[in-house]
């Protein structure tokens, strides 16, 4: 087999319809080396599974936001795993995942149309988990400029927000109430506080989860449904169906296409050093795993989710992601029950490593009453006089 010379993801076309290569892929080229894109392209699902998974292939390692915590780092971490965390969190993000999913859905009530990633995908995961915190909601915008800027599950780009945090900490010390914020100022590590630097870590990475990558895959999901009105039909009689309905959406289209690894060691023709290209969208679509692996369907028996991965704990990213898509979903179908499609061209999705629809144009009222059919009109019959 040759390990070069095969098709690249920076091919022209690839960006608007990356399917095609992706089948050539699976088919001719499983492993090869991707010279101008710079890494090895592994597209299969089930070497994809396998690579996600092999610890001789690292994850990037986290940005300089939470790099320079140094102690304050490692106490962050223990304490996004810690048992206390762990059996409070969850409960208060999904109460404020879903506070916020009510809230943006009524601003939109009154209108016939709006863009559902403008108005809602872009701004629900950063103000859901702004409100988990209990931050005021002046903030979310600041916090949505922070994740578009390069915030992300694990620092980003961007200085970690301590002086949007420090103030509220100060406070959540003095007088702790049942938000996230007050869970991480009164938890303790080997007997003693967080630390300042510790909670704006772990708050931090919370921020961070309400990125673009969780953005994008709402949108997405929402798009999906909004595609097949019938089983977004079977959702609104057995609500229960939209953990599967989520989990095919991440098989389907997922919101990160490509996930980068390094590898440690040599493996096989793979050398040390070497940047290896994880395919997720390739591997979705991988007809030895999926039957009609094309087809957007909530009664797959078996999604085989690879886009977020899962494991015993709770991952802040994970978890925001899966919340936004089922409180988002009921209050647009609670808030807007005529919710639809704009009729018309369907803007596609975009992006090579991330993808997702732009925009998702929508009618939010209910449809115009059909207009009375026209019907021939008819003389009164004439009475001769006799």
């Amino acid at each position: 087999m040759s390990w070069t010379g095969g098709p690249s993801l920076l091919d022209p076309g690839t960006e608007c319809d990356p399917y095609p290569l992706y089948r050539t892929l699976r088919g001719r080229y499983p492993l090869v080396y991707d010279e101008p894109f710079g890494a090895w392209l592994i597209s299969r699902y089930a070497d994809v599974r396998a690579a996600l998974a092999d610890p001789r292939l690292a994850a990037p390692g986290p940005g300089p936001a939470l790099a320079h915590l140094d102690s304050g780092a490692r106490d962050a971490h223990r304490a996004l795993v810690s048992p206390a965390f762990q059996e409070g969190a969850p409960a208060v993000l999904a109460a404020g995942v879903e506070r916020t999913a009510y809230v943006l859905a009524r601003r939109l009530a009154s209108r016939q149309e709006a863009d559902l990633v403008a108005e809602f995908c872009q701004w629900l995961p950063t103000a859901a988990v702004v409100s988990a915190l209990g931050l005021p909601y002046e903030a979310t915008a600041r916090v949505h400029a922070l994740c578009r800027a390069g915030l992300d599950h694990l620092g980003g780009h961007h200085p970690a927000p301590a002086a949007l945090l420090g103030p509220h900490i100060a406070r959540r010390r003095a007088r702790p109430g049942d938000d996230l914020l007050s869970l991480l100022c009164t938890a303790r590590m080997d007997g003693r506080p967080l630390s300042d630097e510790a909670v704006t870590g772990v708050a931090g990475i919370l921020l961070g989860a309400g990125g673009g990558t969780t953005a994008r895959a709402l949108a997405t999901f929402l798009a999906d449904l909004l595609d097949h009105p019938r089983q977004l039909d079977a959702i609104r009689e057995r609500p229960e169906l939209t953990d599967r309905a989520w989990a095919e959406s991440l098989r389907r289209d997922p919101p990160l296409q490509v996930v980068p690894r390094r590898a440690l060691e040599a493996i096989g023709p793979i050398p040390a050093g070497a940047t290896v290209a994880c395919l997720l969208g390739a591997a979705g679509r991988d007809p030895e795993r999926f039957a009609d692996p094309d087809r957007y369907d909530v009664f797959r028996a078996d999604p085989g989710a690879l886009a977020y991965g899962s494991g015993r704990h709770f991952c802040p990213g994970t978890s925001l992601a899966r919340l936004t898509a089922v409180h988002g979903l009921r209050a647009l179908l609670d808030v807007l029950p005529h919710l639809r499609r704009v009729p018309g061209d369907r803007p596609p999705a975009e992006g090579l490593v991330s993808r997702s629809p732009r925009t998702l144009p929508v009618r939010l009222g209910p449809p115009a009453p059909a207009a009375p059919q026209a019907t021939a009109r008819r003389d009164p019959p004439r009475v001769r006089a006799r």
